[in-house]
């Protein structure tokens, strides 16, 4: 997309829906846009169906965390046009107990995107017909993807094969400890190619001239 196209659209948006807009970034091949969350509906709608926008392709819908900031999480959207091959984001700013406005009626698939925020950020939709979560366990307390969540105290349930059952354990994060025989495998490489290798001959060449 053209920087020319982008501010067109760009000029097009602030026209249309001036009122909802609260900030318009223009980024390499797409334009941000920042909205009023009770307007997010009426925003992606037009996106879908104005002739000059055709955004009728939600590719996600995901969360950021900000925990110093009074409303701590972004919703953003992404949004496709497949007939004009341009590219649009949209957010919207919300805090622990505000809703956001559901937008199943616009897309479809964003169910299952909404779904995945509340599980992982907390973040509330109102309007969404099966707000339940979707990555997590069942009977699983608290949110993982923000920033303040606890690494310890959790549990997380797991079949195990010898019990033949569910069980619950505590939630670790596991990092295997790795060893590092040299610095950087540049410093490190100290034996010469496979004799077979091709090249190898160059390199054996090179250490009789040194000798």
């Amino acid at each position: 997309m053209s920087l020319e196209a982008l501010n067109d659209l760009k000029e097009h948006l602030l026209l249309v829906l001036s009122q909802d807009i609260v900030d318009v970034e223009i980024a390499p091949e797409e334009i941000s846009l920042t909205v009023s969350r009770p307007m997010i509906v009426r925003v992606l709608t037009h996106l879908r169906d104005d002739p000059n926008c055709m955004f009728t392709c939600l590719i996600d819908i995901c969360g950021v965390d900000w925990p110093a900031r009074e409303q701590r999480f972004d919703v953003v959207y992404h949004l496709l046009s497949v007939t004009q091959n341009w590219r649009c984001r949209v957010k919207v700013h919300t805090d622990e107990d505000t809703p956001v406005p559901s937008v199943v009626q616009v897309y479809r698939g964003a169910g299952w995107f909404e779904r995945e925020a509340w599980d992982m950020y907390g973040i509330f939709f109102s309007g969404n017909p099966d707000l339940r979560r979707l990555l997590t366990d069942y009977g699983f307390e608290g949110h993982p993807l923000r920033k303040d969540f606890p690494l310890t105290g959790y549990v997380e349930v797991r079949y195990d094969e010898e019990q033949k059952r569910v069980v619950y354990e505590p939630v670790t994060l596991q990092q295997e400890f790795r060893t590092f025989d040299f610095l950087s495998p540049w410093e490190g490489m100290t034996r010469g190619l496979p004799p077979t290798a091709p090249g190898d001959e160059k390199a054996v060449a090179r250490d009789r001239t040194k000798a």
